[in-house]
């Protein structure tokens, strides 16, 4: 939303600050400034001149001398422009001042200063202004000629400022308004809460309901069939129709905020949306059949030809505006081709009307069209302000000499929206704020925003053009906001304490980050929107689940538009990009969703399920990964020996150095080296490591529960044996037989050699444990620790290990 500081003026008459000024004190009453624009910044000593004489230049062709009159002298200027002659009144910068750019419309930051100097040996003391040397365009002055000065109307001042006459001595302010306060989408909005913010008085519009004598429902007949998506449709009708320009005023205020003059009846409605901030529309009721209006849901496979010439193909979910025999609108989005405006129009139909705002913003998605009227209707407007603002634009009309207004209003209002009464409680403000304002200063800051108070039954009426105040808790931001947030004191929340936690689920959340920092890893965010070329990057198979992606309706681009099946590309990318920035050893971590759906198509949500992702190359191998998860499963209490079986089969990892994560016969996630082939995919040009582990299969197994001992008493018990042992045999089968055969004074074991080469056969590879004897209540004797060990060295054995002397 866009206003100028002259519009608001025009309703704040005593408004007077600087752009910064009024910046900084409405963003901290909440109607938040992102920036300003001053359109005179960069333009200086620039007035009305005469042109009172003009030579040839006596050695260039194309060039001329003009003697010109800016009141206080007569200065001598060398142009170049072939659209002046004598009398005509021109911009004219003079000697040491500014403009914005140049004659082809391109603006330089901090503008372009005019000096006196010589032109083929003539003197010329300042220069006369194109409208796009002033920082402007033809299209936002559509009385500037296409080439050349500007010229100025007859009437115009020899002497005072161009700048101030064309109305650019102006500052346009760019607002971010949240999608409850729609009332703030129109300048009467803006101009009410500046006029409560700076405590000025605010005047609106006078608005006056004009017409003759005639009825307007001998001219139309309105209908509507769905009143729950239009609630409100009001139509007047104007004969007589003067298709010409609107006065300077509309134009320059048009111009302020982006909206090109284009001629009176359309500048109208432009100006009355902006105004008001509600859409309107013209139609030419000569060309409506039968004189009435039917507003009703399209058909399955309509065509409709829009305003802008394009044909569109529309549902049985668009609201239409119809005639007697065709559709002649898009409800809240655009006219169409066959009822337009032209100049040859002789009678006209002004709509304006209430329409349901999630409709529209459906409707303006399917058909492919967003319109600044769509932008206003989709944050649900306000029926009882479409009455008000058709008969401001009426008025104009007839102000402006554009028409004949007939008399009355086809107004079709089914329930009528009344206002919101809120109870009224100013110690209870209080208590939320931790202040202490009086209930009259609340109540001043309420009648300034337009609501009223009844004392009767303590209630502030709330009008409905307020969406957002239903409760005392808005009553409070009403008051905080005018009071300033910066004038209200510090204090110390009161109530009783109580207990407070995050979730279970969270704390496992916490623990894996905090795991992954410990081990050196860096938190990585990545996008759940995807290409479907992902599979085919990862060597996912056609025919596997994982490409049954969600895919999403309105995507940004190919790039996203599924949601991930698996976190893996996310990470992938995030490796790759490192690499390719020659970042050594990098290690990531990833807590993010996947989105697997439960059929395609959709006939529920898909289900989500959080993913722990670890990813690294460079200092590191499959053990260093392997190492990471056991940390975290020991963290969270998984206190049962995972497992890991190498027979995985998935073909984004190496074949040979892969393994699922089995925890109780449970799969619960993966880990391994990144296959080359998607490795080189990925432009990653070294071995690379990743682990899966699914978030919601482990929380079952995970606790916080901890039983601590004291510290030993006695001593421990140390046996190191080494093996050679058959390559099929996997390590965590050998630790399998320890635990089982160690018996009660098993402590710990740990592996510490592992080696394969020419020193041991073909087929075998050498392992070597260092195992760990305990007791709770005795030094333990040889007898105990040879009893253990034998019974674990003869379970070897029968696995065709052998022991190494």
């Amino acid at each position: 939303m866009n206003t100028s500081l002259s519009w608001i003026k025009a309703y704040v008459p005593d408004l007077n600050v600087t752009a910064q000024e009024y910046t900084d004190a409405m963003t901290l009453s909440g109607t938040k400034v992102e920036g300003y624009e001053v359109l005179d910044a960069d333009l200086e000593k620039i007035v009305i001149g005469q042109i009172d004489k003009i030579e040839r230049h006596p050695d260039a062709d194309k060039l001329i001398i003009c003697q010109v009159n800016v009141g206080t002298e007569s200065v001598q200027i060398v142009t170049g422009a072939n659209n002046v002659h004598e009398g005509d009144k021109v911009p004219v910068v003079l000697d040491g001042g500014r403009v914005a750019g140049g004659h082809d419309g391109s603006k330089t930051p901090g503008g372009i200063k005019i000096k006196k100097g010589k032109l083929r040996g003539v003197e010329s003391f300042g220069m006369m202004c194109s409208i796009e040397e002033l920082g402007s365009t033809k299209e936002m002055y559509p009385e500037s000629p296409d080439e050349g000065i500007y010229i100025f109307p007859e009437d115009a001042q020899i002497g005072a400022s161009a700048v101030e006459v064309l109305g650019l001595n102006d500052v346009v302010f760019e607002y971010e308004v949240t999608s409850n306060r729609v009332d703030c989408c129109s300048v009467i909005g803006i101009a009410r809460e500046a006029a409560a913010t700076f405590r000025k008085e605010f005047i609106p519009p006078a608005v006056t309901e004009t017409g003759n004598e005639e009825d307007v429902n001998d001219y139309v007949k309105v209908s509507v069939e769905n009143t729950d998506l239009c609630p409100r449709f009001c139509a007047r009708v104007v004969k007589n129709i003067k298709i010409g320009p609107s006065p300077k005023w509309m134009q320059r205020r048009l111009a302020s905020v982006g909206i090109r003059p284009i001629n009176n009846v359309v500048d109208i409605t432009n100006y009355v949306m902006e105004e008001y901030g509600q859409p309107m529309h013209a139609y030419d009721l000569d060309m409506i059949a039968g004189r009435q209006i039917i507003v009703r849901t399209a058909q399955d496979g309509e065509k409709f030809t829009t305003l802008d010439g394009q044909e569109r193909m529309i549902d049985k979910e668009v609201l239409m505006i119809c005639d007697g025999e065709k559709a002649i609108g898009l409800a809240g989005i655009m006219g169409g081709e066959n009822s337009m405006i032209t100049d040859d129009v002789k009678t006209m139909l002004f709509e304006a009307a209430c329409f349901d705002g999630v409709n529209v913003r459906k409707s303006s998605k399917r058909v492919g069209l967003r319109t600044d009227a769509s932008g206003k209707f989709e944050k649900g407007l306000d029926p009882n302000n479409a009455k008000a603002a058709i008969d401001r634009a009426c008025q104009l009309i007839e102000e402006m000499g554009a028409g004949e207004v007939i008399g009355g209003t086809v107004d079709v209002y089914g329930k009528v929206k009344e206002p919101v009464r809120v109870p009224f409680d100013a110690t209870k403000i209080n208590e939320m704020l931790g202040t202490n304002i009086s209930e009259e200063e609340m109540l001043g800051y309420f009648e300034k925003i337009g609501l009223e108070y009844d004392p009767q039954t303590k209630e502030v009426i709330a009008p409905t053009f307020r969406h957002d105040l239903f409760r005392l808790a808005d009553l409070a931001e009403e008051v905080a906001r005018f009071y300033g947030y910066d004038n209200i004191p510090t204090t110390l929340p009161r109530g009783e304490a109580t207990t407070g936690k995050i979730s279970f689920k969270l704390r496992i959340e916490k623990t894996a980050e905090d795991i992954a920092e410990f081990c050196g890893f860096s938190q990585s965010m990545n996008y759940s929107f995807e290409s479907p070329k992902v599979f085919e990057k990862l060597l996912i198979p056609s025919d596997s689940p994982l490409r049954n992606a969600v895919e999403i309706i309105n995507p940004l681009g190919e790039d996203y538009s599924i949601m991930r099946t698996t976190s893996l590309n996310g990470m992938l990318t995030s490796l790759a990009t490192n690499y390719n920035r020659r970042n050594k050893d990098v290690r990531l971590y990833e807590l993010g969703n996947i989105y697997l759906p439960k059929a395609i198509p959709l006939t529920e949500l898909p289900e989500e399920r959080m993913q722990f992702t670890l990813g690294m190359y460079g200092n590191g191998d499959f053990f260093s990964m392997k190492g990471v998860v056991e940390e975290f499963f020991e963290k969270i209490g998984m206190k049962d020996k995972e497992s890991y079986s190498p027979d995985a089969g998935i073909p984004y990892l190496h074949p040979g150095r892969q393994a699922n994560i089995m925890y109780k016969g449970k799969n619960v996630g993966y880990l391994g080296e990144v296959h080359p082939e998607v490795a080189d995919n990925y432009g990653i040009g070294e071995r690379a490591y990743i682990a899966v582990i699914d978030m919601p299969d482990i929380l079952e197994y995970a606790t916080f529960d901890r039983k601590y001992m004291g510290i030993a008493k006695y001593p421990a018990v140390h046996r190191d044996i080494s093996m050679v042992v058959p390559k099929n045999i996997l390590a965590g089968q050998i630790e399998e037989v320890i635990e089982k055969k160690g018996g009660s004074y098993l402590e710990s074991y740990v592996l510490f050699d592992l080696y394969e080469g020419a020193q041991i056969k073909e087929g075998y590879k050498s392992i070597a444990y260092s195992i760990v004897f305990r007791a709770k209540d005795k030094t333990l004797e040889e007898a105990d620790i040879t009893s253990a060990m034998k019974k674990i060295l003869k379970a070897l054995e029968e696995m065709g290990i052998e022991l190494r002397q």
